[in-house]
């Protein structure tokens, strides 16, 4: 069985674009969302939020040119929003930046 870094590696892999990204960033918790809504009764607040992010995420592929990773088995279900809490932590302490060299302008 494959390992979590290896599915984390092939979803990067598949959400290159800035705006699949975003999508994502956005839809993922949309979907979780919308369940969490769903569960407390909220059933239309639950199922428009829960149907925007999948609409947010097939954009993104349809943007970036490929398919839903989850296409390739259901794991990968698990596999979004991890990948989606690991690009949020970099973006917040700047990991995602590469360095600049020193002494240009």
């Amino acid at each position: 069985m494959p390992s979590l870094a290896h599915y984390m590696a092939q979803y990067d892999h598949e959400h290159e674009s800035g705006w699949n990204k975003f999508l994502h960033g956005v839809g993922i918790p949309m979907i979780f969302a919308g369940l969490i809504f769903f569960i407390l009764m909220k059933w239309i607040w639950g199922a428009g939020f829960f149907v925007g992010g999948w609409v947010f995420l097939f954009l993104g592929h349809r943007i970036e040119g490929n398919h839903p990773a989850f296409f390739q088995g259901p794991i990968y279900l698990l596999v979004g929003p991890i990948w989606v809490a690991k690009e949020v932590w970099m973006f917040l302490t700047g990991a995602h930046r590469r360095p600049t060299s020193e002494g240009t302008s």
